[in-house]
């Protein structure tokens, strides 16, 4: 403990602490907007949806699978069954749900795959076929205004 000198460093009180700063938030599920969309059995169209960062389990798991071992392409069909977590009112995605998109679905979902798992971003530059101006958009499916 202390003891007071009665000098003038008694009166001076000590620096506040610098405040803890806040703890990083990282960004794991992003929306999309799908090109084409999901058609339930039932006919509606689903467009929007969510998908989650991959974990290594996710990209682990389905090479135990005899589906994958048999077809090596349906690695991709498993790994967006695992981490596309929403269609439209589809909560229960899995691999029969990512079967019965549009090629153009399951490629646009690749490429999001990609960019959100190895890229870290859903950014991609693209030009104008008119001016030729190059510009970023999001491919993940915001909106202009939107959040």
């Amino acid at each position: 403990m202390r003891r007071s000198t009665g000098g003038l460093a008694d009166l001076v009180e000590p620096p506040p602490r610098a405040a803890s700063p806040q703890p990083e938030r990282m960004r794991t599920e992003f929306d999309f907007l799908l090109p084409r969309g999901y058609v339930a059995p039932d006919g509606t169209v689903h467009r929007d949806g969510t998908m989650r960062l991959a974990t290594a389990r996710d990209e682990l798991l389905p090479l135990r699978d005899d589906r994958v071992r048999e077809n090596p392409a349906y690695l991709t069909v498993m790994l967006l069954g695992r981490v596309v977590t929403r269609i439209g009112t589809v909560n229960d995605v899995h691999a029969g749900v990512v079967e019965d998109l549009f090629a153009s679905d399951v490629a646009f979902l690749q490429d999001l795959y990609r960019r959100v798992n190895q890229e870290g971003h859903t950014r991609a530059s693209v030009q104008c076929p008119s001016c030729q101006e190059r510009f970023d958009v999001d491919v993940a499916g915001g909106r202009l205004g939107g959040s």
